[in-house]
């Protein structure tokens, strides 16, 4: 049975619903500045090194926003060498880690703020750490009676101890220690209040949004709480009144266990893990990259403006899997992601991190275990960092993505093979071969004219440094040998002659 409700009942509710659905829709917005539209993860940077990075090549080279490592005080985990997950290992949400202080954290907001670069923070609520020791400011940790005093956080905080083992089990998923790290009770006022403390602070601070560490472990209901709470973006920072912050969780889900994407995307945009080991296979060989026509949800994955899509993380380019590419396997690692920032799916992040040997092993640092900041040899690092943001192939995907930003995927064209091309509405045009040469007019769709290949150069001084592309009615004679360091081609409206 129902009644009828009078118009003035419905209206607060009408009003509530339309609220509601405005918060999680512009917690799925970036708060990019202009045409710019691409992510890097600058993992491990310091403050100050991403400040003058935010300035001096990501503003000038189309990049939006920046993911930073975690910045609160973390275990030092010096008896292991100082590995890149002792930022996983929280002690107190103080502003201090080997990547800075809040003074400088402060300042780097600031200014890549003002170069109209944004900041997303590699947020951890679901744990702390699971180690007893002190963190980087002397703040103490018992892992075993549960006591972190510089939050503080005592036993009753926290979930009751048991080891996650069963993924089918949501409620083990979301109650029991992820990898012996101490699992706290979200359900809880007190610890609802001091996150969302914690996360007000860093808005306040000039950040645009967070990137929510092991989401999937937390109750999705916990979460909503948690965002609902938190203020409106600091309009000092050039953030628009009322904005919200930007939210992207880390939910993996291959379809083998309890936890569901679809749980979170009501809260924000949720990691599409699926993208990445997709991607990799299609690109070393395995799959077709003629079946890459219906890339996206054709492929299993979430709707586009819910997802984060990459081709590695931090976690996955370390992980072993086979299907995942990392700047180890150069040439097929710069087609998935020149595919990825050429295609309109998602909204796409750029890993940029060291050189590893080892899954544990940490970023470049002296014998004191201090960060070292990265040296620059032209476009690329030398000193132990890859920099696979400053890659030619790469930042020039960024501007192409931010110059065809808006329009649609069209004219595909492909062998029914391993060669690809398609247009961007009348802004842009790419080609990729994964096997054989291309060597034949394709429809083109940019204005007429000479454009250079932002893949094998760019332009300088008025002059193309690598191939130049001739368009006359919308078709243009492309070569592209298999055999090429890259293999593909990339031109657009801002790179023509």
């Amino acid at each position: 049975m129902f009644s009828l409700t009078s118009k003035s009942e419905m209206l607060p509710i009408i009003v509530l619903v339309c609220l509601g659905a405005f918060s999680v829709t512009a917690q799925k917005d970036p708060h990019f500045v202009g045409d710019r539209s691409t992510i890097v993860h600058l993992f491990e940077w310091k403050w100050l090194d991403i400040a003058k990075e935010c300035e001096e090549f990501l503003a000038p080279h189309g990049y939006g926003g920046v993911q930073i490592s975690p910045p609160q005080e973390c275990l030092v985990v010096a008896n292991q060498g100082r590995p890149w997950w002792e930022r996983y290992q929280p002690t107190s949400y103080q502003i201090i880690s080997r990547s800075g202080n809040e003074q400088e954290f402060q300042e780097m907001t600031r200014r890549c703020n003002n170069a109209g670069v944004r900041i997303y923070v590699d947020i951890i609520m679901n744990h702390m750490t699971g180690m007893s020791g002190n963190g980087i400011a002397g703040s103490s940790a018992d892992a075993g009676s549960k006591s972190y005093p510089s939050v503080p956080y005592g036993y009753n905080d926290f979930h009751q101890s048991c080891s996650l083992n069963n993924y089918n089990d949501p409620n083990e998923v979301r109650n029991c220690e992820l990898s012996g790290l101490k699992d706290l009770n979200q359900g809880s006022e007190y610890v609802r209040g001091k996150l969302v403390e914690y996360l007000n602070h860093l808005i306040d601070l000039g950040v645009a949004g967070f990137r929510v560490d092991a989401a999937k472990h937390m109750w999705p209901a916990d979460l909503s709480n948690i965002y609902g709470r938190t203020k409106n973006l600091n309009t000092q920072y050039g953030f628009p009144n009322n904005a919200r912050a930007f939210v992207y969780q880390e939910v993996i889900d291959f379809g083998d266990g309890a936890v569901r994407r679809e749980e979170y995307t009501g809260l924000g945009r949720v990691c599409e893990f699926r993208h990445g080991t997709s991607i990799g296979n299609v690109f070393q060989g395995h799959d077709k990259l003629t079946y890459l026509k219906n890339w996206g949800t054709g492929w299993g994955f979430m709707n586009s403006n819910d997802a984060v899509n990459f081709v590695e993380n931090h976690d996955t380019q370390r992980d072993g899997d086979s299907r995942v590419l990392n700047y180890k396997n150069s040439k097929p690692y710069k087609m998935a992601i020149a595919f990825m920032l050429a295609h309109p799916y998602g909204q796409p992040k750029v890993m940029s991190g060291y050189d590893f040997n080892g899954h544990d092993q940490g970023p470049p640092q002296d014998g004191s275990g201090n960060l070292i900041s990265p040296k620059f040899n032209g476009n690329s690092c030398v000193n132990g960092w890859i920099c696979e943001h400053r890659w030619r192939q790469i930042y020039n995907m960024a501007t192409f993505r931010a110059t065809v930003k808006g329009t649609d995927l069209t004219n595909w064209w492909s062998n029914n093979d391993q060669q690809i091309a398609f247009c961007r509405g009348d802004k842009g045009f790419v080609a990729f071969t994964n096997g054989g040469d291309i060597n034949q007019d394709l429809n083109v769709c940019v204005p007429e004219g000479r454009y250079c290949d932002v893949i094998s150069g760019e332009v300088s001084n008025g002059r193309c440094t690598g191939k130049v592309i001739e368009v006359r009615g919308g078709r243009a004679h492309i070569q592209l040998s298999s055999g090429e360091d890259d293999g593909v081609i990339a031109i657009h409206v801002n790179a023509k002659l």
